[in-house]
């Protein structure tokens, strides 16, 4: 129950929070774990009448499963590009599944015997619940640690979606287990009832989130153009998605075979599908607000969650000393069962992959240290009920708050011990190193940098904004920097990397721009997925050192759901003659535009008093490419004009009525801002220019 007090502890809670992220770095603590300590200490305080009021909004099972879990895997998914994790999917699907059973059956049969040892007589299954329940990683507390001290792109995302989807795998085998310790084992039917339960929550969960994803991108393209209702739909999406599955899950019976339905893997899937096809369906103007507002609400989830945790640890049943050594055990458990799920199932993956698809001794190591636990292992043990025991129990305490203490012990070691020595962890390793394109791009965007700002500062004090002594002195410094980056690029530079360097610059651009003609509505979305596909393919291609990619394709298969539309739609709606035509006409059109932009920009660069930071010939091989991109581009849309003059007139007056529109949203916008109208006006402006398109 919502109250006033809990109200206020809910939003005390985020605004310490937030003052947190400039206290952890003071302290020189991750957030995350820091978080967990203003836990401690709310936990603490609260056993002042004055301070009562943090007690009275808790961790309960519904809040995590239905509330915040919710947004923290769609937030995570969202942000997932799906082509990466496709290349991957092997050894995410091995890490996600078997390495989370293998770990599973480590602690449980571990613990078993060891505390058996110790005279204390657990019964198996509730160290097998255990297992299952600690064995899912949390990706929100390692993956910020990774982004901030440089972790490689491609373990970050193995890291990710292992973490994802070992999400799914944890809670579907800990439902399948809690059944047998509520209700017991029956031997053969137990174990077909299971493998049952558990390939429905996974299959299912797959189908239904591609379904409601699938609706809610469809609901998301017809709203374009209200960013609001698209914003809204994104955050409706994430829970509706998670609910239905749930409620699904006890009541989606076939003939007498109950099939549940995961709402993790379901929400993982929805949100895939959502940031990787969903995504171009969004307004450009609410895009890049849908992408920070999920960053926002995944940081208040996140937040409240690690501070509850905290709370938690206050409130957890007293611990005796042979508890206190039970707990330590425990720990020392998990971390070898995460070693084991690590090392043996990767090196085997290892020896049946190629090379480049290896994963390096050192990923491991960091995989297997960096395995924090957090908000999901909670979830699982605060579903167990209160009244669950077993025949012989000889503990003081319940099972539940048994396992509640194991687990609230072993997230407490993995941030205080993991979290806090990631950093070192991984500057032994020399995983936060840059590699040799980074380097370039580092020393190419600091020279950038510096001769604008000197451009800038001479022109403020041409007009007089900046003092003369004062301007001098800041060009002198930004001179200095921009000679030691030029000076850094000549001792690392080489043709082979500028060109690599330019080449994805310069695709940079062509992304940029055809971003813009789709938000004019100068390209339909068939064209802007295609060339979208094709400037991604090429972008891949050159990251890995190939200078020469296929220039005519436009998807490898890679794009699972753009396949997926696609063979959708072309049986429902096949393309005419017509359809095709003007698409090619726009295709031609576009590529023409985007071609054009690249070679003004660069051609800027060329003639600015900072050529000399790129390499000179690698730069005239670029301009020299993409004007031929250019003229070819222009000689097909000039060939299927003549061709088709019918398709050509309408497809120019329909383009040039899109560009007045621009050109008519772009001064009422500036018009606006600049107060020369008011709200009032602005809106009646809006939409009699939206009536007259």
């Amino acid at each position: 129950m919502l109250t006033a007090n809990a109200t206020l502890a809910i939003f005390a809670m985020l605004g310490i929070s937030s003052l947190a992220i400039f206290w952890a770095k003071r302290v020189r603590l991750p957030h995350t774990v820091f978080l967990v300590v203003i836990g401690l200490l709310l936990g603490l305080i609260a056993q002042f009448p004055a301070f009562s009021f943090f007690t009275e909004f808790s961790l309960t099972p519904e809040l995590l499963f239905y509330l915040l879990l919710p947004t923290l895997i769609f937030e995570s998914a969202y942000n997932i590009n799906v082509r990466r994790m496709v290349e991957d999917t092997k050894i995410i699907l091995i890490l996600s599944i078997i390495g989370l059973l293998v770990s599973t059956a480590v602690i449980g049969i571990a613990l078993y015997f060891i505390l058996a040892l110790l005279g204390l007589q657990i019964p198996f299954i509730v160290t097998l619940l255990f297992g299952a329940l600690i064995s899912a990683t949390d990706p929100v507390a390692v993956l910020a640690l990774f982004k901030e001290y440089g972790a490689p792109r491609r373990l970050s995302l193995i890291f990710e979606g292992e973490s994802l989807f070992n999400d799914a795998t944890a809670v579907a085998l800990f439902l399948v287990l809690l059944e047998v310790a509520r209700f017991g084992y029956h031997g053969a039917d137990t174990v077909i009832e299971g493998v049952i339960s558990f390939t429905s929550m996974m299959v299912g969960g797959v189908l239904f989130g591609i379904l409601i994803g699938g609706i809610f991108t469809k609901l998301v393209g017809l709203a374009r153009e209200n960013e609001i209702a698209s914003i809204t739909l994104t955050i409706v999406l994430a829970h509706v998605t998670f609910i239905l599955a749930e409620i699904l899950s006890h009541h989606l019976v076939i003939g007498s075979v109950h099939l549940p339905l995961s709402p993790i893997i379901a929400t993982t899937v929805s949100a895939l599908l959502m940031g990787n096809y969903g995504r171009s369906k969004i307004h450009p103007r609410a895009e890049e607000f849908v992408e920070n507002l999920w960053g926002q609400l995944a940081f208040m989830a996140n937040s409240l969650i690690f501070i509850l945790i905290g709370v938690l640890f206050v409130n957890v049943p007293t611990l005796d000393i042979s508890m206190i050594a039970v707990v330590v055990i425990t720990i020392l458990v998990v971390a070898i069962a995460r070693a084991i799920s690590i090392y043996p199932v990767v090196g085997i993956f290892n020896a049946f992959t190629s090379k480049d698809m290896k994963v390096p001794m050192a990923w491991q190591h960091l995989l297997s240290w960096g395995s924090l636990r957090g908000a999901l292992a909670v979830t699982m043990v605060l579903l167990i009920p209160d009244e669950l025991t077993f025949a012989g129990w000889g503990l003081t305490m319940s099972p539940k708050d048994f396992l509640l203490s194991l687990t609230v012990g072993c997230i407490f070691a993995t941030l205080f011990v993991k979290a806090t020595t990631i950093q070192t962890f991984m500057r032994k390793l020399k995983l936060d190193a840059l590699t040799e394109i980074e380097e370039v791009e580092a020393d190419e965007a600091r020279a950038l940098i510096h001769h604008e700002v000197q451009e800038r500062i001479n022109h403020y004090r041409e007009r007089g904004y900046i003092d003369e002594n004062v301007a001098n002195e800041f060009c002198s410094n930004h001179a200095a920097k921009y000679e030691a980056a030029c000076q850094g690029l000549k001792s690392t530079d080489t043709n082979e990397l500028s060109l690599r360097v330019l080449r994805m610059f310069a695709i940079g651009i062509e992304k940029k721009h055809l971003k813009e003609l789709y938000h004019h509505q100068e390209v339909n979305e068939s064209v802007y997925r295609r060339l979208t596909g094709k400037l991604q393919l090429q972008l891949e291609a050159i990251e890995v050192g190939n200078l020469a990619p296929n220039m005519s394709i436009h998807t490898d298969g890679k794009d699972v759901f753009e396949v997926m539309a696609s063979s959708i739609r072309k049986f429902l709606k096949p393309k005419t003659a017509e359809e095709i035509t003007s698409n090619l006409y726009m295709y031609y059109r576009a590529q023409t535009i985007i071609s054009r932009k690249v070679l003004k920009e660069l051609t800027a660069v060329d003639h600015s008093s900072a050529e000399h930071i790129f390499n000179a010939e690698a730069l005239a091989h670029v301009l020299e490419l993409y004007a031929n991109f250019r003229a070819q581009s222009e000689k097909k849309m000039n060939e299927l004009a003549s061709a088709n003059p019918e398709i050509h007139k309408h497809l120019s007056r329909t383009l040039a009525n899109q560009t007045v529109h621009k050109i008519e949203e772009i001064t009422l916008h500036e018009l606006y801002e600049r107060q020369l109208i008011t709200p009032k006006l602005y809106i009646t402006l809006k939409e009699e220019l939206q009536d007259a398109q």
